[in-house]
């Protein structure tokens, strides 16, 4: 299956996006690179929202980095995922934001595949406030 259909079937929205006051995927060469995207959940992880809530938030971020790759480029087939940065707003003693990311990770290695265009460098960084109050905020680089 291409990653055009994983995705559909996964959830990700492909639907036009209405240009804002940031560029959400910028092709550089061969490379397309994204924004940040943040989740929808609010609040910070190791106080107010668990792991699993945080896990679900970076998922949601994922889908719509997707989904601003796909309107930048046309489709999501033939693209290797080379970078995910992760920032999770986080208590300051929480010290699981990597397992955070996974949420992102997880479906992009679902797409993609684990071990060959999914299977991407990443970081996950705990952040004492991010934009909004977002739980979670991701930015990607594919080629």
């Amino acid at each position: 299956m291409q990653p055009d259909e994983k995705a559909r079937e996964l959830g990700v929205s492909f639907e036009p996006q209405t240009p804002g006051y940031l560029n959400l995927c910028i092709r550089s060469g061969n490379q397309l690179i994204t924004s940040g995207h943040v989740s929808d959940l609010k609040g910070v992880l190791g106080k107010d929202l668990t792991v699993a809530q945080g896990y679900e938030a970076a998922k949601d971020c994922a889908r719509k980095v997707l989904r601003s790759v796909y309107n930048a480029h046309g489709t999501l087939n033939g693209l290797r995922v080379l970078k995910v940065l992760g920032c999770v707003y986080s208590a300051g003693d929480f010290t699981d934001q990597h397992l955070v990311i996974n949420g992102c990770s997880d479906l992009l290695h679902e797409i993609f595949g684990k071990t060959t265009d999914g299977y991407h460098a990443r970081s996950a960084l705990g952040f004492a406030a991010l934009p909004t109050g977002a739980a979670v905020e991701v930015e990607a680089i594919f080629e």
